[in-house]
């Protein structure tokens, strides 16, 4: 079949992009044609049967209720090195060979491409599109003088979304600290990064905030965190014996985590002041922080599991949502880390308590927790001995690697917010299924996993809690955080090997359009893509 083919064609340009992009067109010459056949396939059965919503319409949600999808800079502008652009270090993470080669350099291109992206956008029928802001395109030094290339683009891609009747939703850094802060005083680690940080925010509300009204400071925080200064998994790449994932030049697992939360949480915080204070008034907007989160169950009815779902919260989101709301960390925090955790003063607790306008979540699966306490009887312990509790997946997904649609955790975390903290205005920023990356435009199972999803959203919404907007994550296939090319998010292929990095529709794309346009249909019939050729 050539479903087959191109489906194990796929798999062997995978490979091959992954080691030497330029090496591969022999590769992609016997896959792309197959894709013009599969395309062609595609849209006859696409005109025979129409994308399913199964039941669930658009108009189920409020009016002001927000539908979109998502990117970040580095990940799908590329241009890393033109007009002025100076390193992050997400790249200089990737190019010191944390993706073993891979890196973002070209990725999407949607630096030269953002108009043909947001023509998608608006043929999808997004209502939103969250994205983010290069610092070190914007500021090159990381302070100082505004590069004008870099405004002039984000200026564009902001006219563009806009003049096309989408919402920008505008994160400030996703994980893309400039480069050039790191080596002079150790970014995230320095309190000399709340100035900074700050500055390039005001630079950002009084260039862009006349268009952009829904501001994101910093992006999974608690991910950052942990993977840049614990395990090692992620840029800025620290860590230390015995809890680093992978090699580490430095850092402290230990402490380190610890002390850069505290001065995100910091930074965050004066950024919001700065925005009331300057703008609120004359522009209308909001600022918010986003956050990884897990719907954490617990993995027996056994007390110490109970007792350790609960852990899981507090260690994973109190550790940023407890000072916003209450002034301060969790008192279990406090106690398992000890002198390891950063003491608010009296006047940062008043700083911190409050400054945030909404709650972003990244979310994208349910997960058992069971009681690991013994940990804590280690002499050297890092956040995850601190927390002493371990996760465990339970995954249902039909192919290895992907999320579990039977399961959906939306409903469940968004009541933990409404109870534990008072129903906050809420984001979903990232909610998507993950599947390999390849020419597939077949993608069933993401189709499941957003139906599941989007619904259990609803009963959430239903139940009172306060939701406002829900971004599917990706737009496009893009150079994913853990294992660049290796998997994909997104609604709509990107050809690497293509010089024009052609975007083609999933079946996904077609499902979320329906969807956001308002066709419903009762009956699940299945989607196949058949082929006998």
């Amino acid at each position: 079949m050539l479903y087959n083919k191109l489906t194990e064609a796929t798999r062997v340009l995978n490979n091959c992009q992954l080691k030497n992009r330029a090496g591969c067109r022999h590769t992609r010459r016997m896959i792309i044609p197959a894709n013009h056949q599969l395309r062609r396939i595609f849209t006859a059965v696409i005109l025979v049967f129409p994308v399913l919503v199964f039941g669930l319409r658009r108009t189920d949600f409020p009016d002001t209720f927000v539908f979109g999808s998502g990117s970040s800079a580095y990940q799908v502008e590329g241009a890393a090195s033109e007009d002025g652009r100076t390193p992050s270090i997400w790249d200089t993470f990737a190019d010191a060979g944390g993706y073993g080669g891979a890196t973002a350099d070209v990725s999407c291109d949607a630096y030269h491409k953002y108009k043909e992206d947001v023509k998608l956008m608006a043929d999808t029928g997004l209502e939103g599109y969250r994205f983010s802001i290069s610092w070190s395109r914007l500021i090159p030094n990381g302070r100082g003088p505004v590069n004008p290339k870099g405004l002039q683009y984000y200026n564009n891609l902001i006219d563009e979304i806009v003049r096309h009747g989408i919402q920008p939703h505008v994160t400030l850094c996703h994980s893309d600290l400039p480069q050039v802060l790191e080596d002079e005083y150790g970014g995230w680690m320095s309190r000399k990064i709340i100035d900074d940080f700050t500055a390039y925010a005001d630079v950002c509300f009084k260039e862009f905030g006349d268009r952009v009204l829904h501001w994101t400071t910093l992006n999974e925080v608690n991910v950052f965190t942990l993977g840049g200064y614990d395990n090692g998994m992620s840029p800025p790449n620290h860590c230390s014996p015995p809890f680093g994932m992978r090699p580490c030049p430095i850092g402290n697992s230990s402490t380190e985590p610890y002390i850069a939360g505290h001065n995100l949480l910091l930074a965050h915080s004066a950024v919001v002041r700065l925005y009331r204070r300057k703008y609120k008034s004359t522009q209308h907007g909001f600022v918010g922080l986003n956050l990884f989160a897990f719907w954490s169950l617990p993995y027996t009815n056994k007390t110490a599991d109970v007792i350790a779902a609960q852990r899981a919260n507090d260690f994973y989101l109190g550790w940023f949502v407890n000072p916003l709301v209450f002034g301060d960390y969790p008192d279990i925090m406090k106690k398992n880390a000890g002198s390891r955790l950063p003491k608010f003063t009296k006047q940062e607790s008043k700083q911190v308590k409050g400054a945030v306008d909404f709650i972003a979540l990244n979310h994208y699966m349910t997960l058992r927790v069971k009681d690991s306490s013994n940990s804590l009887e280690n002499d050297i312990r890092d956040f995850t001995a601190d927390s002493a509790f371990e996760f465990i997946l339970k995954n249902g997904g039909t192919l290895p690697g992907q999320y579990s649609a039977t399961e959906p955790g939306l409903q469940g975390v968004l009541e933990y917010f409404k109870q534990a903290y008072g129903n906050p205005p809420m984001y979903i920023h990232e909610n998507g299924q993950m599947t390999p990356r390849n020419a597939t435009l077949n993608d069933i199972t993401r189709i499941e996993y957003l139906q599941a999803y989007i619904g259990n959203l609803l009963d959430a919404v239903r139940n009172g809690s306060n939701v406002k907007g829900y971004f599917t994550w990706s737009f496009l296939d893009c150079f994913e955080l853990f294992n660049a090319y290796e998997s994909a998010f997104g609604l709509y292929y990107v050809d690497l090997n293509d010089k024009e990095l052609t975007r083609y529709p999933k079946v996904s794309a077609h499902w979320y359009s329906n969807f956001l346009k308002g066709k419903s249909y009762k009956h699940r019939d299945k989607l196949l893509l058949h082929s006998s050729q």
